[in-house]
């Protein structure tokens, strides 16, 4: 069953994150594989919000972050803790929106086209699980608001995981 997302008619970011984040929760309603939902996670995204170049998920595997579903050009496979924005915002375990990654210093350049990163770490009852990975061509492109929403979206991800049975 398809779920194509529809921006609200001239809606404000917060209001797009909103919709989106209800389209989401429907998507992943009643699956439980963290890798078709983080595939259907990153498509979503790619094709919801406008000015993004890539979208996708790291997972943590023996102390590294590995590439996991996405939805734009080839990327990096592994990335260590506290390398480029990934690593950072995974060893950090905090949000990290950079406004311009050529100024963010050790920026792994996976696609010489991203100007702009916004990247949330993926937690779930206190242990690190990966990250959700987003660029743009655009520099500044991610503000607040892109920022609360994209935790909107991992929060919904995770919980999601929750329902995996054991």
């Amino acid at each position: 069953m398809t779920h194509p997302f529809v921006a609200p008619t001239g809606a404000g970011k917060q209001e797009l994150y909103q919709e989106l984040c209800a389209q989401l929760a429907s998507l992943l309603e009643g699956e439980q594989d963290p890798v078709a939902n983080a595939a259907n996670t990153a498509a979503l995204l790619y094709h919801a919000l406008p000015d993004v170049n890539w979208a996708g998920f790291y997972f943590l595997r023996d102390g590294e972050l590995v590439l996991g579903p996405f939805q734009g050009k080839p990327a990096c496979v592994r990335i260590p803790l506290g390398k480029g924005v990934c690593g950072t915002a995974a060893q950090l375990r905090q949000t990290v929106v950079v406004a311009d990654v050529a100024a963010f210093a050790g920026h792994i350049a996976c696609d010489s086209s991203s100007r702009a990163e916004l990247v949330v770490p993926l937690v779930k009852d206190g242990v690190l699980l990966g990250v959700l990975d987003l660029d743009s061509p655009s520099l500044g492109r991610f503000d607040l608001a892109d920022r609360a929403g994209c935790e909107g979206v991992a929060a919904i991800y995770v919980r999601a995981m929750e329902r995996r049975p054991k």
